[in-house]
């Protein structure tokens, strides 16, 4: 799951107001307050009278505006899906895009399927997390994808990989969507219409093998070959320096969330997708069409997960309605 992107003050576009012989302060604030929220473009607004206050007011109005354009002031909703009937807070504005979403991504499916090749979903953790960090994630999950691909062949697999730019979840103000936006979105994709997950079949769950064939482990010193990356990196990624600056990832954190973690265990994401196939495969054998022979084969880091382990449910991961303030 990715992060939302933080917006600044320079990122407000429009003309400056200027406010001159000012009413009492509290007009001021609510004329103020009117422009910033009625235009999402309008600049922060000057008012001509003592420095604090200017400034004061200042900062409340830029405060304001940016407010507006992000998809806070938009209204979130409880969404349940059709099949499994899980339920996610997700951002109204954002319902559209993720139909379009799904309605891609079956297409993509319907396209490998019509060459003749089985088709899997890989679950692997993306966000920001535990000193994991979203761009070396969606890295490892290109090399995984190829891998898996190359495993089975190239001609007879397909694998959906969620971490590519074609499932981003934005909107032209630059909103970026939610965990439980794009949860939404996979979860209508990986049940399918039928509620069967149709559309799949078998499922990859990545493990630590596969984070440590992206660093070349070897089972010698492999820690320090995270060390080591992590200070080539640090050089000339901007992305990572910001994290750093953040205090969202350290040297140590990532050497351990690699060197260490680096796996399903630690995505609320895979955590929620592990519980949609172990509901899938519960309905399949239910169903007379499909059986205990006709199950969505699971994978963990390369093998083949036991049928005891297979239906045994994960801690929720992300789904949940939206929480009513008291």
């Amino acid at each position: 799951m990715v992060d939302p992107p933080r917006r600044t003050a320079s990122a407000v576009q429009g003309d400056t107001v200027a406010l001159y012989n000012a009413q009492p302060c509290v007009h001021a604030v609510r004329f103020m307050l009117s422009i910033a929220l009625a235009n999402s473009t309008a600049n922060i607004v000057e008012i001509a009278m003592p420095r604090r206050l200017n400034t004061a007011l200042t900062l409340l109005a830029a405060s304001a505006t940016l407010l507006a354009t992000t998809s806070l002031f938009a209204a979130s909703t409880t969404e349940c899906t059709a099949n499994l009937k899980l339920c996610y807070c997700v951002n109204e504005d954002f319902k559209p895009v993720i139909e379009e979403k799904v309605k891609f991504y079956r297409q993509q499916i319907a396209d490998a399927r019509s060459k003749g090749k089985a088709v899997a979903y890989m679950s692997l953790p993306l966000s920001t997390l535990g000193g994991g960090f979203f761009d070396v994630n969606t890295e490892v999950a290109k090399k995984t994808k190829d891998r898996i691909e190359a495993r089975f062949g190239v001609d007879s697999v397909w694998v959906l990989s969620p971490g590519t730019k074609e499932s981003d979840l934005s909107l032209p103000s630059g909103a970026r969507g939610t965990n439980d936006d794009y949860m939404l979105m996979w979860t209508r994709i990986l049940e399918g219409v039928k509620g069967l997950g149709e559309d799949f079949d078998f499922v990859y769950f990545v493990g630590p093998s596969d984070f440590g064939a992206f660093f070349g482990f070897d089972g010698v010193a492999d820690m320090k070959k995270v060390d080591a990356y992590f200070d080539e990196r640090i050089k000339t990624d901007k992305n990572l320096q910001r994290e750093v600056e953040r205090g969202r990832v350290t040297k140590q954190t990532f050497r351990n969330y690699y060197g260490l973690k680096g796996s399903i265990t630690v995505s609320n994401g895979a955590h929620e997708e592990w519980n949609i196939f172990r509901a899938l495969n519960e309905r399949r054998r239910a169903e007379k069409s499909y059986g205990i022979g006709n199950q969505i084969p699971m994978l963990f880091d390369g093998k083949a997960v036991p049928p005891a382990t297979a239906e045994i449910g994960n801690t929720p991961g992300i789904s949940g309605a939206c929480k009513v303030a008291p």
